[in-house]
C-alpha cells in the first residue's frame, strides 16, 4: 500500500487520533499557560505583569470554551458525551477529565472573572440600554452591592479561587501528559516525564500567547506598550522554556541511555517521517531559535523597538514549536507499528470532518469569542465605565 512500509498490522495502517486530537492538547495548554501567568499577579504579586492580568484571564476562558469541541467533533455523536456525567467511571483519565473540565470552567475561571469584574458589570447594567443593560443584569447574578467592604470580599474570595486555581490548571493539562504517559504499549508516548512535560510546555505557550495578544492588542487600540510588562514576561517566558527544554532532553537522553528493543525503530522514526516535524520545526524553529531571542534580550541592552521584535518572533516560533511537539507526540506515535517492523504515513484531508479546515476553524474560534469577551468585559482599566453625571454622586458614596 502507498505510504505503508514494513510489516504492519491491519488495525495500525489507519491513524485513529487525527489533527484534531493534536488541536486539544494545544489549546487546553494555552487555557493552563494563560492562567498561570494572570496567577503571577493576583498571587505571587509580580506587579510588572499587572497590565495583562485580565486579559490573561479573559484569553484562558475564551480558549476554554472551545477545548472540548475538536474531541466533540472527533466523537461523532457528540451527543453521548454528556453519559461521562451521568456514568461516571473513575478508573479512566479520558472519563474523569469532563468533571476536571466542568470544576475548572466553573469554579475556577468564571468565578474568578466574575468576581474580578462585578463592580464594572453592575455599573455597566444600571448605565446600558436595550438588550446589553438585559445581558450585564443577567450577568450581575442579582447581586449589586458595590460597596468598599462586599469589593474587599470580592478581592479575599478572588485570591482564595486563584490559589485553588493554580493546582487545577496543573491538572487539567497534566491529565493529557498522563494519558498518552500511562499507555505502556507505546514506547514514544510511555514516560512518567509525559504529564510534566506536558505541563511546562502548556506554560511556555500559554506566556507566549499572552504576551502577542497584549502586544497585538495594545498597537490596534493606539496605546502605548508596557514594555516593563512585556520584558517580565519574557523573563518568566526564557526562564520556563529553559525547564521545558531540559525536561525533554532528559527524557530523550534516558531513552538513548535505556535503547531498549523499541529504540532504533523510534530513531528511525525521528530521523525520516518525523524529521522536518520534529528536528526542524520543533527543535530547532521552535525551541532553540526563541531561546536564543529571549537569552539575548536578557544579557543584552537593546533599543526597545528591537526587543518588540525580537519577543514578537519569540513568541510566533514558540507557538509553532509547541504545536510541533504535540504534532510529533499525537501523530508520531500512532506512525510505527507495534511489531516494531513498519511505518505508516498520516494524511490529513482538506474539508473532511477532521480535516484541516475544522482545525483552522477551532483554532481561529478562541480568537472570536475573545473578541466579544473583551467588548463585553474591557480588560484595560482606562476603559473601565462610569456612570452617567447625574448618578455619580449616589453611586460614588456607595461604591467608593
Amino acid at each position: 500500500m502507498h505510504g505503508v512500509e514494513g510489516f504492519m498490522y491491519p488495525n495500525e495502517i489507519e491513524l485513529q487520533w487525527s489533527v484534531l486530537i493534536v488541536l486539544y492538547p494545544f489549546i487546553t495548554g494555552l487555557v493552563a499557560g494563560a492562567f498561570i501567568l494572570a496567577s503571577l499577579e493576583r498571587i505571587f504579586r509580580v506587579e510588572a505583569v499587572k497590565p495583562t492580568y485580565r486579559l490573561a484571564l479573559l484569553t484562558a476562558l475564551s480558549f476554554l470554551i472551545v477545548a472540548p469541541l475538536p474531541l466533540q467533533l472527533h466523537l461523532g455523536h457528540p451527543e453521548r458525551s454528556p453519559e461521562m456525567y451521568f456514568t461516571p467511571h473513575s478508573t479512566s483519565a479520558m472519563a474523569m477529565f469532563g468533571y476536571v473540565y466542568l470544576w475548572y470552567l466553573m469554579a475556577v475561571l468564571v468565578f474568578e472573572i466574575w468576581l474580578d469584574y462585578r463592580r464594572e458589570i453592575v455599573l455597566h447594567a444600571q448605565s446600558s440600554k436595550g438588550l446589553l443593560k438585559l445581558v450585564y443584569k443577567v450577568m450581575t447574578l442579582g447581586s449589586r452591592n458595590i460597596s468598599p467592604r462586599s469589593l474587599h470580599i470580592d478581592e479575599r474570595v478572588g485570591w482564595v479561587v486563584t490559589l485553588i486555581g493554580i493546582p487545577s490548571a496543573f491538572m487539567l493539562h497534566g491529565y493529557v501528559g498522563f494519558i498518552f504517559g500511562s499507555i505502556k504499549a507505546n514506547p514514544w508516548w510511555s514516560s512518567p516525564l509525559m504529564p510534566v512535560v506536558f505541563i511546562f510546555s502548556a506554560m511556555v505557550s500559554g506566556i507566549a500567547c499572552v504576551m502577542l495578544l497584549y502586544m497585538a492588542t495594545t498597537k490596534l487600540r493606539g496605546k502605548q506598550i508596557d514594555m516593563r510588562c512585556v520584558d517580565t514576561i519574557a523573563m518568566y517566558l526564557f526562564y520556563t522554556f529553559i525547564i521545558d527544554f531540559s525536561l525533554e532532553m532528559l527524557d530523550l537522553i534516558h531513552r538513548i541511555y535505556e535503547a531498549d528493543e523499541s529504540f532504533r525503530s523510534l530513531n528511525f522514526l525521528v530521523h525520516t517521517r518525523l524529521y522536518f516535524s520534529h528536528i526542524v520545526v520543533q527543535i530547532m524553529l521552535g525551541t532553540l531559535v526563541p531561546l536564543i531571542l529571549l537569552g539575548i534580550t536578557q544579557v543584552t541592552h537593546l533599543h526597545e523597538v528591537a526587543r518588540k521584535r525580537m519577543y514578537v518572533t519569540a513568541g510566533v516560533l514558540t507557538l509553532i514549536g509547541i504545536f510541533a511537539m504535540r504534532w510529533n507526540v499525537v501523530i508520531g506515535g500512532q506512525l510505527f507499528s507495534k511489531s516494531f517492523l513498519g511505518y505508516t504515513t498520516y494524511k490529513m484531508g482538506m474539508v473532511t470532518r477532521e480535516g484541516l479546515l475544522p482545525a483552522v476553524a477551532f483554532a481561529i474560534l478562541p480568537l472570536g469569542i475573545l473578541w466579544v469577551l473583551i467588548k463585553l468585559l474591557p480588560p484595560w482599566p482606562e476603559e473601565h465605565l462610569s456612570l452617567p453625571t447625574e448618578q455619580k454622586p449616589t453611586v460614588a458614596v456607595a461604591g467608593d
